[in-house]
């Protein structure tokens, strides 16, 4: 469950000196020989964004919503959307398999959500189980998070988390392998790390789309991560689904052509678990990544090895 707001806020620390935050009034304060740094609220919500380092600026954050615009789906809308996106099996599974890696770690782990601004898929028993400590930011205000950071900066302290998600994010920051980074110094040693992003997805989310990887590119992402589980989160027939979503967008200049085409269409995805796991991955609409932290990294050479497509 999310953790109060006063614990987390006594762990909030600078994005830009790394120094503890000290909450004044509305405002959290960085003291620094050089000249305090001061870090603005919105709506109770800590803004810990460096702006000169950022792609954000103050005014995406002031809106005090996403800068993409995000859709909800109620009744009976909400039951097709399940339908034509359901949850993914590769996500339970791995879900499952976090909860038992850190039940042998502790009684109450502490898990960072990168992103959480929405609950992402598969991911609610985070969000549900008592014993977890959860922490959980976004760039945009919403009961899911606690506070406002860019994942470049991550503005909590080193080694402080037995687990951290990153589902559907690393395609949206600049600089992949500085949040990893960033993710890699927040974990305690030997923490788990779990990520899903996209391989073969169109471009979504607009302007803050940026990056794809394929299986073992996003592997190497996490080099200094020990593999404990990698594969595709989503297959071939999800991605075919996706393709005919934007064809028809892109010939009827319509988003709701390409979404009557996709309701249609939908089932083509559930085909993926007809198709054997190493084409999966060769054509994976998205893949994922779970490991632990380590003191060592994977070799350039060792990632050729790791392959694990149907193209051998």
């Amino acid at each position: 469950m999310l953790l109060n707001e006063k614990d987390v806020f006594d762990m909030l620390i600078c994005p830009k000196s790394g120094l503890q935050l000290v909450r004044v009034g509305e405002k959290f304060i960085s003291k620094n020989p050089s000249g305090d740094i001061f870090y603005e609220t919105l709506n109770g919500y800590p803004i810990l964004i460096d702006f000169n380092e950022s792609v954000l600026s103050r005014e995406d954050i002031a809106i005090s919503n996403s800068v993409v615009t995000r859709y909800s789906y109620q009744g009976l809308i909400g039951a097709l959307k399940k339908a034509v996106s359901p949850p993914k099996k590769a996500t339970a599974r791995n879900v499952s398999l976090i909860f038992e890696e850190l039940d042998q770690v502790t009684d109450s782990p502490k898990v960072l959500v990168v992103g959480g601004g929405t609950v992402g898929q598969g991911m609610e028993r985070f969000y549900t189980a008592p014993h977890i400590e959860l922490i959980s930011f976004d760039i945009y205000a919403s009961p899911n998070v606690q506070f406002l950071a860019d994942a470049h900066n991550i503005p909590l302290p080193s080694q402080c988390f037995d687990a951290v998600i990153v589902q559907a994010v690393l395609e949206h920051v600049l600089e992949p392998q500085k949040v990893v980074s960033e993710i890699y110094r927040v974990l305690k040693p030997h923490g788990i790390v779990y990520a899903e992003t996209p391989f073969l997805q169109h471009v979504h989310e607009g302007a803050y789309d940026f990056t794809r990887f394929t299986e073992s590119g996003h592997r190497y992402l996490f080099k200094c991560f020990k593999l404990i589980q990698s594969g595709s989160s989503a297959g071939a027939g999800t991605q075919l689904v996706w393709s005919l979503d934007n064809f028809f967008r892109g010939i009827f200049r319509s988003r709701n052509a390409g979404k009557f085409v996709k309701l249609c269409c939908f089932w083509i995805q559930y085909l993926d678990d007809l198709i054997p796991e190493s084409y999966n991955i060769d054509a994976a609409s998205g893949v994922f990544f779970l490991g632990r932290k380590s003191s060592t990294q994977t070799s350039k050479k060792t990632i050729i090895s790791h392959y694990k497509g149907a193209q051998k």
